[in-house]
């Protein structure tokens, strides 16, 4: 097989090893966790459909409902980046980097803090948060006229700020229905289809609307004096692609929780492996990202078991490293202006 990044059968062969791989990952995520049920069983119950079976009720209730959640996670939050880095020319943005993570994760700590009654609504709120974070923080960064290196501290100060204000309202609020740990670290435990059906919605036009825009993004990310001479609008296309990522962001918060670094590791890995394209680079990355989060949270069942650790803890080692490599790599020039 050619290995030609601009190959079309290359590409064509990479996204059906992916939806393989990808399959492969949801049936051992049903298969795998405190109860082994094989597949066979599996298939067994899902066609008896006996509701009052056991396996039935784990692969119904429990297993289906994390899966589900951790594919769409990853997909949106490795989505997210991979249109941050390319709108804002930052190979360093990512929603936990830049403080989207920490105002969605905000807005939705004071929801369920205040407002316990409309639970319902912690995508919209999750969202929300996130808009104003990442607006702020572009704000910022545009205020001081500096290099693109001024996103990427801006995000480190916002998020610092806005989880001082989380760690108060957890304080002060410590009867808040919400596990502190789980949130704040990220995971899946516990995820219930009625929690993700709103953000999973959201989740999916988002999507569909960042592969739409995928040329745009191309020519935006040729640099802003480029793309206005080829009749692109900058600033309209810029505000809805941050719009756009901070809707796949924030809704996947809702539920996850503040996951880090798959929106920051995955784009790299996926440009790696398809190049700068984003009409075929987003869809690998969609791909690559819900295959990354099913993987980290199947050993985050199964490295300590019968315990379980959060999966943002598995993600949190695997890009803390490769966030200081970036930073590393950034000495050549790749990084700043």
């Amino acid at each position: 097989m050619n290995l030609d990044k601009t190959n079309k059968s290359y590409k064509v062969a990479l996204i059906i090893f992916l939806l393989v791989l990808l399959a492969i990952c949801i049936t051992l995520s049903i298969c795998i966790g405190s109860t082994h049920i094989p597949l066979s069983k599996i298939i067994e119950s899902i066609k008896n459909r006996d509701s009052t079976g056991n396996n039935y009720r784990i692969i119904r209730y429990v297993r289906l409902p994390r899966t589900f959640a951790a594919a769409l996670a990853g997909c949106a939050f490795s989505v997210s980046g991979a249109i941050m880095q390319s709108v804002l020319n930052n190979a360093l943005a990512s929603p936990n980097v830049i403080g989207v993570n920490s105002g969605a994760g905000l807005f939705t700590v004071l929801l369920v803090a205040f407002f316990p009654s409309s639970l319902h609504l912690t995508p919209i709120a999750a969202f929300t948060g996130a808009m104003i974070a990442v607006f702020i923080v572009y704000f910022i960064a545009k205020q001081t006229k500096a290099s693109r290196m001024a996103i990427v501290l801006s995000g480190v100060a916002v998020s610092s700020f806005i989880g001082a204000i989380i760690d108060t309202v957890l304080t002060l609020k410590p009867d808040v229905a919400i596990s502190r740990t789980a949130f704040l670290i990220g995971g899946f435990s516990g995820v219930t289809m009625r929690e993700i059906s709103l953000a999973s919605i959201l989740i999916l036009i988002a999507l569909c609307l960042s592969f739409i825009l995928s040329y745009d993004m191309n020519i935006l990310a040729l640099g802003d004096e480029s793309a206005k001479s080829l009749g692109l609008n900058v600033t309209s296309i810029r505000f809805f692609c941050l719009v756009l990522a901070a809707v796949l962001a924030g809704s996947a918060i809702s539920f996850s929780g503040l996951l880090g670094f798959v929106g920051l590791i995955i784009p790299h890995l996926s440009r790696s492996l398809v190049g700068y394209d984003n009409r075929i680079l987003l869809p690998v990355t969609a791909l690559f990202g819900a295959i990354f989060t099913l993987m980290s949270d199947l050993l985050a069942r199964v490295l300590f078991a019968p315990y379980e650790i959060p999966v943002g803890i598995i993600m949190s080692f695997l890009g803390a490293p490769f966030f200081i490599y970036l930073l590393i790599k950034g000495k050549r020039g790749q990084l700043y202006d």
